[in-house]
């Protein structure tokens, strides 16, 4: 049987002399054999047990952890698979910084020195996204929407005072128990038209048309399905009724505009698209896009109205 002091193992394997001398004395890897003068002498099975230390070092494993795996707890599967996702994260940590980097350096040239006042707001907007990706938001919203979202969050913060937010939070308050009182009456009425109006104006204050994309998203995709725990709780029949009241409302105002159009109205239609796409989807061409393609199928929608929508359908 083929044995190593430990320079010699040290020069087969890679692993220092007192990288071997630490993993000892923690009880990690002790060798088969320690001779009267000190010496230690390693066996084939040292050899194997380090090869494997090597192996889930590489994984990013400590050693504690590698000290439990290699006692064989029959745990190993689940440890690996846990690993691999940490190890996943931290990938995708490393290319968001790199990605961050590459932004700053972009603004820059070989002149200019590093402005720290742009540096700090990205990296907040990247702890930010870290955050949110561990709560509901994640359940719907795609990595892009997430990002989005937390310069939202950030623009918030630093756009609205605690004062500001509290006169919201009554606003909205007060929406809702209208909603509710209102819950027998059809959503499609003046009175639910006019209800979905104040919603659509409140939160298009909140939200700006640079985010109205990610607004529909967060609604469409989390709000209605309750898959995204709002921090203002609302009842489902609450949430379905003004989703009814909000879309009889914009259908209200398509229709009104493409009526005018059927009627070949002499004013500038086509600014008013533009204007009520931006106040809908904000800058999704993808969204401003399927609009235009439900309108070329809706039956209530005359023949030269959805010819002349064909101009916006375009990514």
């Amino acid at each position: 049987m083929t044995q190593w002091y430990v320079k010699d193992l040290s020069r087969l394997t890679g692993v220092s002399v007192q990288t071997l001398h630490h993993y000892d004395r923690i009880g990690l890897l002790v060798p088969a054999v320690r001779l009267d003068s000190g010496y230690r002498v390693y066996s084939e099975k040292d050899l194997l047990k380090l090869q494997q230390i090597v192996a889930l070092k590489f994984f990013g494993f400590g050693l504690k952890k590698i000290k439990t795996l290699l006692l064989g707890n029959g745990e190993t599967r689940e440890h690996f698979a846990l690993q691999a996702q940490s190890l996943e994260e931290k990938a995708k940590t490393l290319l968001a910084a790199s990605e961050t980097l590459k932004k700053i350096l972009s603004n820059l040239d070989n002149y200019k020195s590093i402005s720290w006042e742009t540096i700090i707001p990205l990296i907040e907007v990247y702890q930010m996204t870290k955050k949110l990706e561990k709560i509901s938001a994640r359940k719907v919203l795609t990595p892009e929407e997430l990002k989005q979202y937390a310069n939202f969050e950030m623009r918030i913060k630093s756009r609205f005072t605690e004062e500001d937010k509290r006169d919201f939070e009554k606003i909205w308050d007060k929406v809702i128990r209208q909603i509710s009182s209102f819950l027998d009456q059809d959503p499609k009425s003046e009175v639910g038209i006019l209800l979905g109006k104040q919603v659509i104006d409140l939160v298009s204050e909140l939200y700006g048309r640079e985010y109205a994309g990610l607004r529909y998203s967060i609604w469409d995709k989390g709000f209605k399905s309750g898959k995204i725990d709002g921090e203002y709780s609302t009842a489902p029949e609450v949430v379905e009724w003004m989703d009814s009241a909000v879309d009889a409302y914009y259908r209200g105002r398509i229709y009104g505009l493409l009526d005018e159009v059927e009627r070949g109205s002499p004013s500038d239609l086509s600014h008013q698209w533009n204007v009520l796409m931006d106040e809908m989807f904000g800058t999704s061409e993808n969204l401003k896009h399927k609009m235009c393609e439900a309108v070329q199928v809706d039956a209530r929608i005359g023949s030269k109205a959805r010819e002349w929508i064909k101009q916006f359908s375009t990514l």
